[in-house]
């Protein structure tokens, strides 16, 4: 497995690319902006034979790019949580005046990971947040999206927001992982599981 972080958007929104070698597969985690740059490092991969889409969750600043990025790759839809389909589609998920809503946006689809990864259900961010943990070949990483930051959590004053949901997300599922997991957040500094364990101050 093989990764890297491409930064994105006026509010610095991590994209990540997870190459896995064994099947020749590509996956685009939150493609917020700035599609152009996101292709570019595309070529990192060439040996690529498959793209997709996971998107953590539908706040605009994850998915604006989805639909250039889709389009150019040849992805028919992106994989995101039922529970946040009507977020995505919504002309009013936006965060003005820095992102208006997202146009051009492809379809979306229920996950299916073909064991290749394991979505973990996280809702308290949004309703339909997600978290893609990789194990494969003794190197795992978690994408948690803004559900759990380095020394922080997520929002919950946005639509569909609960901080108590939030807080059960992250004690139940995520601390449930190896604790030297490295853990690759939507915004900032990544982490680890066991750091935030004893040090974030939000989860004491």
């Amino acid at each position: 497995m093989r990764s890297c972080l491409v930064t994105v958007g006026p509010i610095g929104t991590n994209c990540y690319l997870v190459y896995l070698e064994d099947v020749r597969r590509l996956f685009i985690i939150d493609p917020g902006a700035d599609a152009p740059k996101i292709l570019a490092e595309t070529a990192r991969f060439p040996e690529a034979e498959k793209f997709d889409i996971l998107l953590t969750h539908a706040h605009v600043d994850h998915i604006g790019a989805a639909g250039a990025v889709a389009r150019e790759l040849k992805i028919g839809a992106a994989m995101l949580d039922p529970a946040d389909w009507e977020l995505y589609r919504s002309p009013y998920n936006e965060l003005l005046p820095f992102l208006p809503a997202a146009e051009d946006l492809p379809e979306v689809c229920d996950f299916a990971t073909d064991g290749l990864f394991t979505a973990l259900d996280v809702p308290g961010h949004s309703p339909g947040s997600r978290a893609f943990f990789f194990d494969r070949g003794g190197c795992r990483a978690l994408f948690c999206g803004d559900t759990l930051f380095s020394g922080s959590i997520g929002r919950t004053d946005l639509p569909g927001g609960d901080y108590d949901t939030l807080i059960n997300s992250i004690r139940t599922r995520l601390f449930s992982l190896p604790r030297l997991t490295p853990v690759f957040p939507g915004h900032g500094e990544g982490t680890t599981i066991g750091r935030e364990l004893a040090n974030n101050p939000y989860l004491k």
